[in-house]
């Protein structure tokens, strides 16, 4: 199961952590859900997902602080002595000293945030939902092609890196090289980043490692891109009968997506750059509704038409 440090998300979101005494070092966040502990405070813990953080907003805030002294312990005492991996507090609230106290004793850490519950929660679940999404790592380079994620693939020394490295130089940008993080964070997206290891270097057989934003810029990198487009390199096969008019669609499945496939054969002469080009745009004119090869067949049909006519 994916999971993510404590540490490392109140970081990300600059968090106050209000129980220092508390060693979050080993906690590990595991879903990207939240919950807002209402129905707890009220004292209903069937169905309880302790394995979610916890999120106080004013609502659970003002309820918590309304209720006597005695009763306020009883439910403290039952909701913290869960496995939880954090309670936060939005809009600069503060637990009660019972609260804290109790929260130490059990060991879950108590944050704060000074955002607005709803908008607290939706950072942390878009964020979690892309940390903890199932990942796979692929050989192939990931570049961002006027809007379009174009993922590279193809067998070890086939020209994946030349092909990105002047897709860069003509102003597009590198997401990652050599290998490519693919998380599945919805059905219908695939998100792509870098190793932080490898992160905007390329590797050129004859020359070594180039770093990309060194040489380039700011510009020409960024951390993640959505996968749109898949291109195969391969090696020409005079044999073999490629697709010429693209009517129907090739697809590849990364972990249950399927998202389009090329696969161009590889040449003297080429110019991989310029087709990588050219299939990223027809491919975001597809999206928006004009299909050329169909424009081309539909031609085609009326032009028989009209001759079958004028006979």
């Amino acid at each position: 199961m994916a999971s993510i440090n404590l540490t490392k998300v109140i970081e990300k979101f600059k968090w106050e952590n209000l129980t220092p005494e508390i060693d979050i070092s080993k906690i590990k966040v595991t879903q990207p859900d939240i919950n807002r502990p209402a129905l707890q405070l009220a004292g209903y813990f069937e169905h309880f997902e302790t394995t979610r953080l916890q999120i106080m907003g004013f609502v659970e805030y003002s309820y918590m602080n309304n209720l006597d002294e005695d009763r306020q312990r009883e439910i403290f005492e039952i909701l913290l002595n869960n496995p939880l991996p954090g309670i936060l507090f939005c809009r600069e609230l503060h637990p009660n000293e019972i609260f804290r106290e109790i929260a130490v004793k059990h060991g879950v850490p108590l944050l704060m945030s000074q955002k607005a519950t709803s908008a607290c929660m939706a950072e942390v679940i878009r964020w979690l939902n892309v940390q903890l999404a199932p990942c796979i790592s692929v050989h192939g380079v990931l570049v961002d092609v006027y809007g379009e994620g174009v993922l590279i693939t193809g067998e070890s020394g086939i020209g994946k890196s030349e092909a990105a490295l002047e897709l860069i130089k003509r102003g597009h940008r590198l997401v990652t090289d050599d290998v490519v993080e693919i998380r599945r964070v919805s059905e219908d997206t695939l998100i792509g980043s870098a190793p932080d290891i490898t992160k905007h270097f390329i590797e050129l057989r004859g020359i070594g490692i180039v770093d990309v934003k060194a040489l380039f810029g700011a510009s020409s990198v960024r951390d993640t891109q959505s996968i749109d487009l898949v291109i195969r390199l391969e090696d020409w096969d005079k044999d073999k009968e490629y697709d010429r008019l693209g009517l129907e669609e090739e697809y590849t499945e990364y972990l249950g997506n399927r998202v389009v496939c090329h696969t161009l054969p590889i040449r003297p002469g080429r110019n991989l750059a310029i087709i990588c080009e050219s299939a990223a745009v027809n491919h975001r004119q597809k999206k928006m509704g004009y299909n050329a090869a169909q424009e081309l067949y539909k031609r085609v049909q009326n032009s028989l038409a009209k001759g079958r006519d004028e006979d």
